[in-house]
């Protein structure tokens, strides 16, 4: 009698391909940051090429679709055996400016593999989590005769100047397609968190104009700097704004601020549940002994979960107004509400659970200071779900990921979507 071998789980399968792999996964990785992808100026055909064909080597379905040719976005789909839920996967290929290369220990673009790390520009932010997004995909497309529903995946440009030639313009223009029941993405977060929301952004420009004089001559005109810090002071003021939030929403946020100290430094937590303002840029004056007769400056403002642009604008309008002639600019550039899902959904369960059977503490449920693209799924009715490596020296000269923190993280999202596809 033929006894025929059992099938191994998909879990068991999918923890053998990694570590089978582990090789050909780092080295992957450390080609993906070598090709530069910096936003601004936003260009990620090199990359967006050397991901395509990649994934068509490995014999998956895959697919370039853009509104724009610089901007393209590396996508692919395919159905398990059986109807089921549709989970899409999401990552960005565009990264920040290297800035000064003199500042970095290595090429900004190296791609080094050194002191267990994977050196570069993006390999945090976010290169590390969109390589576990493709390499789940890959994976999961093995198993798919054993999965019920679709898996999704969206490798976007544009995310770093607000999505909308990225996750965006796929949701809007093509809908169910990239829409799905669930998302999961791979920004930086650390492994002790799940980010379930995150802060929204009101980016605003504020000009004031006067006469202008000599500067001995302060009876002729007011000074435009000068009216320009009375309004900042005042707009500074808004971070002691209350916050009105369900009684879920508040616990479960509170609930993370351990873990959000932790990853990204003690005080996070005492600004992830207020208003921030942060004045970036500020011009004005022609010479010292000028009264200046205009100033322009730039405000980035951070709302917490709870509340809304239209409450915000409302407060600076009121700001403006005791402050003639300061006029309110409506550009508002890159800006986006706080958005949020739920903290108890099945995704949140799955990705803990997960973390703590791969052997490390159970994740806290927390939410992002930063913006993802999570928020165009979010805004449109998806709960989407953010698990990745600790954000380490993202944005800063010497950005790096750990390889094994690199090798968890793609562990986690392979075995959690499976988890979702089968359930």
């Amino acid at each position: 009698m033929t006894v025929q071998k059992a099938l191994p789980t998909p879990k068991d399968a999918i923890l053998a391909w990694i570590e089978e792999d582990r090789d050909e996964l780092v080295a992957f990785l450390s080609s993906f940051v070598a090709i530069p992808s910096p936003n601004p100026p936003g260009d990620t055909r090199a990359a967006a090429e050397f991901l395509r064909g990649f994934l068509q080597k490995k014999g998956v379905p895959v697919e370039i679709r853009s509104a724009k040719d610089h901007l393209p976005n590396v996508v692919g789909s395919f159905d398990g055996a059986r109807p089921g839920r549709h989970l899409v996967l999401n990552g960005h290929i565009d990264v920040f400016p290297a800035g000064d290369a003199k500042a970095w220990s290595r090429d900004p673009w190296s791609g080094a593999v050194e002191d267990g790390k994977v050196h570069g520009r993006g390999v945090a932010d976010m290169k590390c989590g969109t390589s576990a997004s493709i390499w789940t995909y890959i994976y999961l497309h093995r198993l798919r005769e054993r999965l019920a529903g679709r898996l999704t995946l969206t490798c976007v440009s544009d995310e770093e100047t607000g999505g909308t030639w990225g996750a965006k313009w796929l949701i809007e223009t093509f809908g169910a397609a990239f829409r799905g029941d669930c998302m999961l993405n791979g920004e930086p977060s650390t492994p002790s968190m799940v980010r379930f929301g995150e802060k929204g952004t009101l980016r605003i420009v504020v000009e004031i104009d006067t006469p202008g004089a000599h500067a001995a001559y302060t009876h002729k005109s007011p000074n435009a700097i000068r009216i320009a810090a009375e309004v900042i002071r005042d707009l500074y003021a808004l971070e002691n704004l209350p916050v009105e939030q369900s009684d879920e929403i508040r616990r479960a946020i509170e609930a993370g601020f351990g873990a959000i100290d932790a990853s990204i430094g003690a005080g996070a937590s005492t600004i992830l549940n207020k208003v921030t303002v942060s004045v970036g840029v500020i011009q004005g004056g022609v010479k010292i002994n000028m009264l200046p007769g205009h100033c322009r400056f730039e405000v980035d403002i951070r709302l917490p979960i709870g509340m809304t642009h239209a409450f915000i604008v409302g407060h600076v309008e009121r700001v403006i107004a005791r402050h003639p002639p300061a006029r309110l600019i409506p550009v508002w550039t890159h800006s986006c509400e706080p958005t949020v899902s739920a903290p108890g959904h099945e995704m949140v369960l799955i990705l803990k659970r997960t973390v703590s059977e791969l052997g490390l503490p159970e994740p806290a449920s927390a939410v992002s200071l930063g913006a993802t693209d999570s928020k165009h799924w979010r805004q449109n009715g998806v709960p989407s779900y953010v698990y990745g490596c600790r954000p380490g020296n993202m944005a800063m000269p010497d950005e790096s990921v750990d390889v094994e923190e690199y090798l968890h993280v793609l562990r986690t999202h392979a075995l959690a979507a499976a988890a979702y596809l089968t359930g």
